[in-house]
């Protein structure tokens, strides 16, 4: 993290605080995965504290927060990037700092389940520090600089929805942004926020990054908050990171926005009430005909 990482937040009295940081890559790639990890980690903690200091209450990190994005690659190495959840020592670390702050935290990490067995996953931690469970990435990209069934076993989801101290929240991850039907099976488990922790770079991809998640955020009557990295990461060069992370209300309106290049705290917040509001005038979830859309589901 750079000395001079910015720190932006609005402010409204009795509103939700919610924050999301994103960051370039801090070290080299030539490092083991262990090293980069434990960088990226101590990378963090500073906006942590700073976000726990201005009363935080969810805080959120980008895709695979604490290791190059790799996936360009396909190399063995990486595996060794995998860790536990939630024994592992990033998940254990936040739950100590999700306590300090009494902040819900999630932690989009590289998880190994089982020897061999790897997932992109959102491990949730409440404000008391426990451990409330994980989201695994559904859809798996697999195409030039996005070598990620090579690195990624697509999840199972059951699209959990995590009732944290300060709301119920969801998790959908990068990729997934591109299909509508885990946005809708989020909120109609009950999210009011979903975070979208993500990692993409400046081409095709960007038009879609402030057209998907407010189309989404309207549709589902719910906060979406869309996180990127910054920067260029060698070896491979694949494009810059183009930041602009984002807060949207359920109007589908961006709230807040950081930079397109910087490493920066987002802090905003939320008003919950519009939640209802706009659920209650579109009644969207009540219109819907699951009978119509049979052919979605029956083929493969």
């Amino acid at each position: 993290m750079s000395n001079d990482s910015r720190i932006t937040y609005t402010e409204d009295a009795g509103k939700l605080r919610c924050a999301v940081i994103q960051m370039g890559l801090n070290v080299s790639t030539d490092l083991e995965p262990a090293q980069i990890r434990d960088a990226m980690n101590e990378a963090h903690l500073p906006l942590i504290d700073q976000a726990g200091e201005a009363g935080v209450k969810i805080l959120c990190f980008q895709e695979v927060f604490n290791q190059p994005y790799f996936c360009p690659s396909q190399d063995a190495k990486w595996y060794a990037a995998a860790e536990r959840v939630p024994e592992g020592p990033t998940t254990t670390l936040m739950q100590q700092y999700a306590k300090k702050h009494q902040m819900v935290i999630i932690v989009p990490i590289y998880e190994e389940v089982q020897t061999g067995v790897y997932y992109n996953t959102a491990a949730v931690i409440d404000a008391d520090g426990s451990y409330l469970g994980k989201y695994h990435k559904t859809h798996i990209p697999q195409v030039a600089g996005f070598w990620e069934k090579f690195f990624f076993k697509p999840g199972k989801s059951d699209w959990p929805v995590f009732n944290t101290a300060y709301g119920r929240i969801g998790v959908y991850i990068c990729y997934d942004r591109h299909f509508p039907e885990g946005w809708r099976a989020l909120a109609l488990n009950g999210a009011e926020i979903i975070f979208n922790p993500s990692a993409t770079v400046a081409g095709l991809s960007q038009y879609l990054w402030e057209l998907e998640q407010p189309a989404s955020a309207a549709a589902n009557g719910c906060y979406i908050a869309a996180i990127n990295r910054v920067g260029r990461e060698q070896p491979w060069d694949i494009g810059e990171f183009y930041g602009s992370s984002y807060f949207v209300n359920p109007r589908g309106q961006i709230e807040a926005q950081a930079s397109a290049t910087d490493d920066e705290l987002l802090i905003h917040d939320l008003d919950m009430s519009m939640v209802r509001e706009v659920r209650n005038n579109w009644q969207f979830f009540r219109d819907r005909r699951p009978d119509a859309y049979t052919r979605l589901t029956d083929g493969e």
